[in-house]
Protein backbone atom coordinates (compact mmCIF):
# COMPACT_ATOMS: atom_id res chain seq x y z
CA UNK A 1 0.00 0.00 0.00
CA UNK A 2 2.93 2.76 0.71
CA UNK A 3 4.75 1.50 -2.42
CA UNK A 4 1.16 2.09 -4.57
CA UNK A 5 0.81 5.67 -2.32
CA UNK A 6 4.49 6.79 -3.07
CA UNK A 7 4.44 5.95 -6.91
CA UNK A 8 1.11 7.25 -7.16
CA UNK A 9 2.69 10.68 -5.67
CA UNK A 10 6.34 10.28 -7.70
CA UNK A 11 3.78 9.77 -11.20
CA UNK A 12 1.53 12.84 -10.31
CA UNK A 13 4.48 14.83 -10.13
CA UNK A 14 6.08 13.95 -13.12
CA UNK A 15 3.59 14.28 -15.09
CA UNK A 16 3.05 17.98 -13.72
CA UNK A 17 6.59 18.31 -14.70
CA UNK A 18 6.40 17.20 -18.34
CA UNK A 19 3.42 19.15 -18.97
CA UNK A 20 4.99 22.28 -17.78
CA UNK A 21 8.62 21.20 -19.61
CA UNK A 22 6.05 20.86 -22.40
CA UNK A 23 4.29 24.11 -22.51
CA UNK A 24 7.77 25.99 -21.96
CA UNK A 25 9.89 24.45 -24.28
CA UNK A 26 11.02 26.43 -27.75
CA UNK A 27 8.25 25.91 -30.36
CA UNK A 28 9.80 23.88 -33.90
CA UNK A 29 11.12 26.01 -36.14
CA UNK A 30 8.72 24.62 -38.96
CA UNK A 31 5.77 23.21 -37.41
CA UNK A 32 5.62 26.07 -34.65
CA UNK A 33 3.62 25.26 -31.55
CA UNK A 34 1.28 22.33 -33.22
CA UNK A 35 4.49 20.18 -32.70
CA UNK A 36 4.32 20.34 -28.83
CA UNK A 37 1.72 17.57 -29.38
CA UNK A 38 5.18 15.56 -29.79
CA UNK A 39 5.48 15.23 -26.28
CA UNK A 40 2.14 13.40 -25.45
CA UNK A 41 2.81 11.45 -28.99
CA UNK A 42 5.94 10.14 -28.57
CA UNK A 43 5.02 8.77 -24.66
CA UNK A 44 2.10 7.33 -25.75
CA UNK A 45 3.77 5.56 -28.86
CA UNK A 46 6.65 4.25 -26.47
CA UNK A 47 4.10 3.28 -23.89
CA UNK A 48 2.06 1.07 -26.78
CA UNK A 49 5.75 -0.53 -27.30
CA UNK A 50 6.30 -1.16 -23.35
CA UNK A 51 2.74 -2.64 -23.03
CA UNK A 52 3.24 -5.17 -25.54
CA UNK A 53 6.14 -6.27 -24.55
CA UNK A 54 5.27 -6.84 -21.11
CA UNK A 55 2.47 -8.83 -22.37
CA UNK A 56 4.69 -10.98 -24.70
CA UNK A 57 6.77 -11.71 -21.42
CA UNK A 58 4.12 -12.40 -19.34
CA UNK A 59 2.77 -14.40 -22.10
CA UNK A 60 5.66 -16.69 -21.92
CA UNK A 61 5.99 -17.07 -18.17
CA UNK A 62 2.52 -18.56 -18.48
CA UNK A 63 3.72 -21.09 -21.09
CA UNK A 64 6.38 -21.87 -18.53
CA UNK A 65 5.13 -21.53 -15.22
CA UNK A 66 1.39 -21.94 -15.94
CA UNK A 67 1.18 -18.96 -13.24
CA UNK A 68 -2.20 -17.22 -13.13
CA UNK A 69 -0.28 -14.18 -12.14
CA UNK A 70 0.89 -14.07 -15.45
CA UNK A 71 -1.93 -14.46 -17.38
CA UNK A 72 -3.29 -11.26 -15.72
CA UNK A 73 -0.35 -8.91 -15.94
CA UNK A 74 -0.52 -9.91 -19.82
CA UNK A 75 -4.10 -9.27 -20.18
CA UNK A 76 -3.44 -5.92 -17.58
CA UNK A 77 -1.09 -4.56 -19.95
CA UNK A 78 -2.27 -5.38 -23.26
CA UNK A 79 -5.83 -3.20 -22.11
CA UNK A 80 -3.25 -0.37 -21.23
CA UNK A 81 -1.06 -0.91 -24.79
CA UNK A 82 -4.20 -0.59 -26.84
CA UNK A 83 -5.68 2.87 -24.75
CA UNK A 84 -2.38 4.76 -25.49
CA UNK A 85 -1.90 3.23 -29.09
CA UNK A 86 -5.47 4.44 -29.73
CA UNK A 87 -3.86 7.57 -28.33
CA UNK A 88 -1.31 7.56 -29.90
CA UNK A 89 -3.38 7.33 -33.31
CA UNK A 90 -5.59 9.88 -32.63
CA UNK A 91 -2.97 12.53 -31.22
CA UNK A 92 -1.33 11.64 -34.79
CA UNK A 93 -4.39 12.63 -36.65
CA UNK A 94 -4.57 16.02 -35.02
CA UNK A 95 -0.78 16.66 -35.58
CA UNK A 96 -0.83 15.17 -39.66
CA UNK A 97 -4.00 17.52 -40.66
CA UNK A 98 -1.90 21.14 -39.67
CA UNK A 99 1.60 19.38 -40.86
CA UNK A 100 0.56 16.69 -43.99
CA UNK A 101 -3.20 18.58 -44.79
CA UNK A 102 -5.10 15.28 -43.81
CA UNK A 103 -6.23 13.73 -40.89
CA UNK A 104 -5.54 10.28 -42.32
CA UNK A 105 -3.24 8.93 -44.66
CA UNK A 106 -1.93 5.69 -45.57
CA UNK A 107 1.32 5.98 -44.46
CA UNK A 108 3.41 2.66 -43.56
CA UNK A 109 3.74 3.77 -39.97
CA UNK A 110 0.32 4.89 -39.63
CA UNK A 111 -1.14 1.73 -40.99
CA UNK A 112 0.83 -0.89 -39.47
CA UNK A 113 0.14 1.15 -35.73
CA UNK A 114 -3.71 0.64 -37.35
CA UNK A 115 -3.03 -2.80 -37.51
CA UNK A 116 -1.18 -3.58 -34.28
CA UNK A 117 -4.38 -1.67 -32.58
CA UNK A 118 -6.74 -4.16 -34.14
CA UNK A 119 -4.62 -6.90 -33.10
CA UNK A 120 -4.66 -6.30 -29.77
CA UNK A 121 -8.32 -5.76 -29.69
CA UNK A 122 -8.84 -9.16 -31.26
CA UNK A 123 -6.43 -10.53 -28.36
CA UNK A 124 -8.87 -8.54 -25.64
CA UNK A 125 -11.99 -10.06 -27.43
CA UNK A 126 -10.13 -13.55 -27.59
CA UNK A 127 -9.94 -13.12 -23.97
CA UNK A 128 -13.70 -12.06 -23.64
CA UNK A 129 -14.90 -14.89 -25.78
CA UNK A 130 -13.32 -17.92 -23.79
CA UNK A 131 -15.41 -18.93 -21.01
CA UNK A 132 -12.51 -21.72 -19.10
CA UNK A 133 -10.10 -19.53 -17.57
CA UNK A 134 -7.63 -22.28 -18.09
CA UNK A 135 -8.32 -22.19 -22.21
CA UNK A 136 -8.77 -18.74 -21.95
CA UNK A 137 -4.93 -18.30 -20.38
CA UNK A 138 -3.56 -20.57 -23.01
CA UNK A 139 -5.02 -19.10 -26.00
CA UNK A 140 -4.17 -15.47 -25.17
CA UNK A 141 -0.64 -16.69 -24.64
CA UNK A 142 -0.21 -17.99 -27.71
CA UNK A 143 -1.59 -15.19 -29.18
CA UNK A 144 0.28 -12.43 -27.38
CA UNK A 145 3.27 -14.12 -28.64
CA UNK A 146 2.91 -14.13 -31.83
CA UNK A 147 0.80 -10.18 -31.74
CA UNK A 148 4.55 -8.95 -31.02
CA UNK A 149 5.27 -9.41 -34.25
CA UNK A 150 3.56 -6.08 -34.76
CA UNK A 151 5.94 -4.36 -33.01
CA UNK A 152 9.03 -4.10 -34.41
CA UNK A 153 7.26 -3.49 -38.06
CA UNK A 154 5.94 -0.39 -36.71
CA UNK A 155 9.14 0.22 -35.21
CA UNK A 156 11.02 -0.09 -38.47
CA UNK A 157 8.16 0.98 -40.92
CA UNK A 158 9.98 4.45 -41.33
CA UNK A 159 13.09 2.52 -42.14
CA UNK A 160 11.63 0.41 -44.40
CA UNK A 161 9.11 2.17 -46.09
CA UNK A 162 9.64 5.91 -46.94
CA UNK A 163 6.75 8.07 -46.96
CA UNK A 164 5.77 11.16 -45.04
CA UNK A 165 6.32 10.35 -41.24
CA UNK A 166 9.52 11.75 -40.72
CA UNK A 167 12.46 8.82 -39.92
CA UNK A 168 13.79 8.14 -35.94
CA UNK A 169 15.32 10.91 -34.65
CA UNK A 170 16.31 9.45 -31.05
CA UNK A 171 16.73 5.82 -31.19
CA UNK A 172 19.14 5.56 -34.00
CA UNK A 173 23.01 5.65 -34.56
CA UNK A 174 24.73 8.85 -33.91
CA UNK A 175 23.41 11.34 -32.31
CA UNK A 176 19.64 12.47 -31.71
CA UNK A 177 18.96 14.75 -35.09
CA UNK A 178 16.38 16.99 -32.57
CA UNK A 179 17.50 20.16 -30.52
CA UNK A 180 18.67 18.85 -26.56
CA UNK A 181 15.63 21.00 -25.01
CA UNK A 182 13.18 19.70 -26.55
CA UNK A 183 15.03 15.85 -26.27
CA UNK A 184 15.21 16.54 -22.74
CA UNK A 185 11.43 17.34 -22.11
CA UNK A 186 10.79 14.55 -24.28
CA UNK A 187 12.19 12.18 -22.02
CA UNK A 188 11.29 13.93 -19.22
CA UNK A 189 7.32 13.15 -20.69
CA UNK A 190 8.72 9.47 -21.73
CA UNK A 191 9.72 8.83 -18.11
CA UNK A 192 6.32 10.43 -16.36
CA UNK A 193 3.86 8.10 -18.57
CA UNK A 194 5.89 5.26 -17.93
CA UNK A 195 5.02 5.54 -14.37
CA UNK A 196 1.38 6.24 -15.58
CA UNK A 197 1.96 2.80 -17.59
CA UNK A 198 2.71 1.46 -13.84
CA UNK A 199 -0.11 3.50 -11.88
CA UNK A 200 -2.75 1.68 -14.25
CA UNK A 201 -0.97 -1.46 -14.86
CA UNK A 202 -1.27 -2.20 -10.87
CA UNK A 203 -4.93 -1.13 -10.80
CA UNK A 204 -6.09 -2.60 -13.32
CA UNK A 205 -4.27 -6.07 -12.04
CA UNK A 206 -6.00 -5.39 -8.89
CA UNK A 207 -9.38 -5.50 -10.07
CA UNK A 208 -8.65 -8.41 -12.72
CA UNK A 209 -8.34 -10.47 -9.11
CA UNK A 210 -11.72 -9.21 -8.12
CA UNK A 211 -13.39 -9.95 -11.78
CA UNK A 212 -11.89 -13.48 -10.97
CA UNK A 213 -13.54 -13.57 -7.77
CA UNK A 214 -16.60 -12.30 -9.38
CA UNK A 215 -16.29 -15.04 -12.27
CA UNK A 216 -15.62 -18.07 -9.80
CA UNK A 217 -18.93 -17.48 -7.76
CA UNK A 218 -20.60 -16.48 -11.03
CA UNK A 219 -19.72 -20.26 -12.30
CA UNK A 220 -20.70 -21.79 -8.97
CA UNK A 221 -17.02 -23.35 -8.30
CA UNK A 222 -17.57 -25.89 -5.63
CA UNK A 223 -21.25 -25.43 -5.39
CA UNK A 224 -24.17 -27.48 -6.53
CA UNK A 225 -25.59 -26.45 -10.26
CA UNK A 226 -28.71 -25.13 -10.65
CA UNK A 227 -31.52 -27.97 -10.94
CA UNK A 228 -29.86 -30.62 -8.87
CA UNK A 229 -32.48 -30.20 -6.43
CA UNK A 230 -35.22 -31.15 -8.96
CA UNK A 231 -36.38 -34.71 -8.82
CA UNK A 232 -37.30 -36.73 -11.82
CA UNK A 233 -41.06 -36.95 -11.37
CA UNK A 234 -41.58 -41.14 -10.38
CA UNK A 235 -44.07 -42.91 -12.69
CA UNK A 236 -46.17 -45.38 -10.49
CA UNK A 237 -46.73 -48.48 -11.53
CA UNK A 238 -50.53 -50.08 -11.58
Amino acid sequence: MLFGRRLTVVGVVAMSAGLVAAMVAPPDRVQGDVQRLMYIHVPAAWLAYLSFAVTLGSSVGWLWRRTARYDRVAAASAEVGVFFTGLAIVLGSIWGKPTWGVWWTWDPRVVTTAVMFFVYLGYLALRRATVDSVARARRSAVFGVVAFVQVPIVHMSVVWWRALHQPPTVLKPGDPSIDHVMLATLLLNVLAFTLLYLLLLRARMRLAVVEEELERTSLGEGQELAGNAVLAPRLERS
